[in-house]
């Protein structure tokens, strides 16, 4: 978790002076939506997920709320020209992850703007996506930031 926050507090300094929509893939509790929320205020942030399980005051207006398989909701907004994607949606089963890694590279980079970022905590390898070093102390393996080239 302090991976995922520290990289997040990092990039939300350098979002903040982009145009572009912000991007959650997956709400989960919703620890990580209310938490750019607050680092990112009066943004856009448009969360996809299967279904809501977070507790209501981490919960986005129903307009930014787009429920079903990430895989196929997503694309709707391939070229929308992003600032920042978030997906924390790997599961921890290796063969389930191992799918996800086959579309979820080329979705992010086709939903972010040039010099928009993606945070994951799975790797995101793709051409258009230049792998950055995290910006604290953390291990480079525990959460991946990207941006896209």
């Amino acid at each position: 978790m302090t991976a995922q926050r520290d990289i997040l507090d990092h990039v939300c300094v350098e979002v903040a002076k982009m145009e572009g929509l912000v991007l959650e893939l997956g709400l989960g509790n919703g620890r990580t939506f209310h938490h750019l929320r607050e680092r990112l205020p009066g943004r856009r942030i448009v969360v996809f997920d299967r279904e809501v399980g977070a507790h209501t005051s981490s919960i986005p207006e129903a307009e930014n709320l787009v429920l079903g398989e990430i895989r196929e909701t997503a694309r709707r907004f391939i070229g929308i020209d992003a600032a920042l994607v978030h997906a924390d949606i790997g599961t921890g089963y290796e063969d389930r992850d191992a799918v996800t890694s086959t579309w979820l590279p080329d979705l992010i980079a086709r939903m972010l703007r040039v010099g928009g970022f993606a945070v994951s905590g799975t790797p995101l390898d793709h051409p258009q996506l230049q792998r950055l070093p995290p910006p604290t102390s953390e291990p480079a393996d525990r959460y991946f930031l990207s941006r896209r080239v």
